[in-house]
């Protein structure tokens, strides 16, 4: 997800304070924060800064605890929603009345060439981790926001590298059931572009990941233009590690796209659509960049939203002016200050209409979407 937003995680010392706005029979009260009110909304839990209240709230530092609250709310048959870092989450204005489990487990452990590591862990942790411990493999994606219980659902990507490239399985709750069990690779569903069995359902939390990885100190082979240009080789070379997740940070870091309180291009949830895939390209799109996929071509959503009319920055003039494009790149819709849900999902339709127009392409959501929708 190369317009992915990086964020730096919240410390236990730093964490918000919650309200316990409605109560449960089954969840332990030790698992539930209170704080203050005004604080208890998806605008304080989300990268882009918007959202409307919790309901009520449960932080689960373990696996355990993560699977007894997600087995609790399903018993007390309360809606349920579980996050973790809220880089790819936006919720609407009215927020979510139902149980909301913060995925706050924190487990990593090497054994020789693997990585196991709970939902919870920071993403780029574990990059880091694997580089100390000389191993290869997710250098490329490093800086990628939120949390390892998120890579799988979207078969989470960028600059050419995929999770699903070095995942080895899955663990899962199965909230039909109730039972937890271990995935291998090929139960993941993995294929076309960012699919997994994990994406568009609610049945299944992720509850950790294993990852085998390579031991070397040099990278995988880079396969992508622009880390390439900028590392100063040719597609397929490969250089060390380390100068490949050195640069990947620096491409990030030029787009905006690490979380910085100053800097509003870096409010949002990342790319916020997905690159389609259409079986055959429209005429006024054969100058789009096109990729091969399992299910058809891929096209650049970038591209095709930038020739339809909408440069960086676009959106100063539309509606109410507090949502805008980046002005660094044009997939990330931003959150200038004050902004709430519907001022997003107005310049996004708005967005998408304009490139159904002119290509009669559709373009998704990459983000998830909670009691909130695209015109």
């Amino acid at each position: 997800m190369v317009g992915a937003l990086a964020r730096v995680p919240a410390t236990p010392t730093g964490q918000v304070p919650f309200t316990l706005v409605t109560s449960s029979p089954h969840l332990s009260a030790d698992l539930v924060r209170s704080g203050d009110p005004a604080r208890t909304t998806f605008a304080d839990l989300t990268t882009i800064r918007v959202g409307g209240p919790v309901g009520t709230f449960v932080d689960a530092t373990t696996s355990e605890q993560l699977v007894d609250a997600v087995r609790s709310a399903d018993a007390d048959g309360r809606p349920l929603l579980v996050i973790s870092g809220g880089s790819n989450l936006l919720v609407g204005d009215d927020g979510f009345d139902g149980v909301v489990v913060h995925i706050a487990t924190s487990g990593l452990r090497v054994d020789g060439t693997r990585i196991h590591a709970d939902a919870g862990v920071e993403w780029d942790l574990l990059v880091r981790t694997a580089l100390d411990h000389g191993l290869a493999g997710v250098e490329a994606l490093s800086g990628i926001p939120g949390s390892v219980g998120g890579t799988p659902v979207q078969n989470v990507g960028a600059y050419g590298a995929s999770t699903s490239d070095c995942l080895e399985s899955v663990t899962v709750l199965d909230r039909e059931t109730g039972e937890v069990e271990v995935w291998d690779y090929a139960r993941c569903g993995f294929g076309s572009h960012r699919s997994s069995a994990f994406k568009y359902t609610d049945r299944y939390v992720v509850v950790n990941v294993t990852f085998d990885l390579q031991r070397s100190d040099e990278s995988a082979p880079v396969r992508y233009a622009a880390l390439a240009e900028r590392l100063g080789v040719r597609i397929g070379d490969t250089v060390s590690a380390r100068e490949v997740r050195d640069a990947v940070i620096a491409l990030r870091t030029d787009r905006g796209m690490v979380w910085n309180e100053a800097e509003h291009d870096s409010w949002s949830v990342g790319s916020f659509f997905l690159n389609p895939i259409v079986e055959v390209v429209p005429p006024e799109a054969l100058g789009s960049p096109q990729f091969t996929d399992p299910k058809g071509i891929k096209l650049s959503a970038a591209w095709l939203i930038e020739h339809a009319g909408f440069s960086r920055g676009y959106g100063a003039d539309f509606g109410t002016g507090r949502v805008t494009l980046s002005t660094r790149h044009v997939l990330a819709v931003t959150n200038r200050g004050g902004a709430t849900a519907a001022d997003v999902l107005a310049l996004a339709s708005h967005v998408k209409a304009g490139v159904l127009q002119k290509y009669g392409i559709t373009l998704t959501p990459e983000c998830r979407l909670v009691n909130c929708s695209l015109d």
